[in-house]
């Protein structure tokens, strides 16, 4: 969502209506996933994606659609489908795809804690009855709720929202008089039922790099290109200057404990370790690995490991502290060059975000 509000602002700027399609649901390998977006115009401008190129071309076509007539649409894109074959579907995957007009309140509302970097759920009636259809409402993590009417959907949607908060993941859910169930493919559906999709929207990712040396400006530069917000942190002023990082977000030359003060640690934070000088790493690894972020790794080879994990031990920390830490740090890809093992740290750090394996 963040890529396309420049979009979207000029097109609303320009007094054009707006369409917004978003991936809702999928199966099997879909090349993009829950949550993806694109914002279509009357006259068929868009910007995003919702499918990598498969499919673009049909939704643009609904949201113009969607505009004319004001009603919303769930689009359903396979590979047993004529339809998926003729737009280029034909990978595996299965998405759907829901198409409605552009709510400009709502927007408006999401839009500004998009900026806030606030974490909400958006919740969307993605299939009911016609005058559900559509309906959004925002629930934000300090339980405040923004543009909901108080029907009794509406409270058990928020319910639901709630989990989807502590669990950290989007979902679909189905909504009827016999409560709550998992939506899936084929699945058979009451005349009561109501679909929403609960959409979690967070800050974007943020990657610390502990240690201005020459694989953290590697490192900065693939997570940038990741969407991830980078962080230097080195007191020695030497190695975190803007002439060796001139494009990462912020450039802290302070010691760890001060800087990630100053930055916060958070559940979409990872922290790497790179200086292999313990009166930096060993620090910010002690902070880090007490607190809710999702990745800690530190640079250095088995053994260093093992002195480090003792210095760590003797400092305070637990073993369950200590199983979180990633050393010697990113996927064993043979990496040798700088620029390798920053793609080595950076896979790793995607692998652990996205749950996959036991990296």
């Amino acid at each position: 969502m963040r890529d396309i509000i420049p979009d979207i602002d000029r097109w609303l700027m320009g007094k054009k209506d707006v369409a917004l399609a978003t991936v809702v649901q999928t199966w099997g390998s879909a090349p993009r996933g829950v949550g993806a977006k694109m914002a279509i115009t009357p006259d068929g401008m868009f910007a995003g994606s919702v499918s990598g190129g498969c499919v673009e071309g049909a939704v643009v076509e609904t949201g113009v659609e969607v505009l004319e007539t004001g009603q919303p649409q769930l689009l359903h894109f396979g590979v047993a489908d004529d339809r998926a074959w003729e737009v280029g579907l034909a990978c595996g995957g299965t998405i759907e795809v829901f198409v409605q007009p552009l709510d400009r309140a709502l927007y408006d509302y999401l839009r500004s804690a998009l900026i806030a970097e606030r974490t909400l759920v958006v919740v969307t009636c993605v299939r009911g009855p016609v005058d559900l259809i559509g309906h959004q409402f925002l629930l934000f993590d300090d339980g405040k709720m923004v543009v909901e009417s108080g029907d009794e959907w509406e409270l058990e949607a928020a319910e639901e929202a709630r989990g989807v908060l502590v669990a950290g993941a989007s979902c679909r859910l189905t909504i009827s008089s016999r409560g709550v169930e998992g939506a899936t493919e084929g699945e058979s559906k009451t005349d009561d039922a109501i679909e929403v999709f609960l959409e979690l929207i967070q800050p974007p990712p943020t990657l610390i790099a502990v240690g201005g040396v020459h694989i953290a400006m590697k490192l900065t530069q693939i997570a940038g290109l990741l969407g991830y917000r980078t962080v230097i942190v080195d007191p020695r002023r030497a190695f975190a200057s803007k002439v060796r990082f001139p494009n990462v977000d912020r450039l802290i030359q302070e010691w760890p404990e001060k800087a990630f003060a100053e930055v916060g640690l958070t559940s979409t934070t990872a922290v790497s370790t790179l200086t292999h000088d313990p009166k930096v790493d060993d620090p910010a690894l002690k902070i880090a690995l007490q607190s809710p972020v999702f990745y800690v790794g530190a640079l250095g080879s088995r053994k260093t490991q093992e002195l480090r994990r003792q210095r760590l031990l003797a400092g305070g920390l637990s073993e369950a502290d200590l199983n979180r830490l990633h050393g010697p740090i990113g996927l064993d890809i043979g990496a040798r060059t700088p620029a390798e093992i920053a793609l080595a740290v950076m896979a790793q750090i995607v692998a652990v975000r996205s749950g996959t394996s036991s990296f």
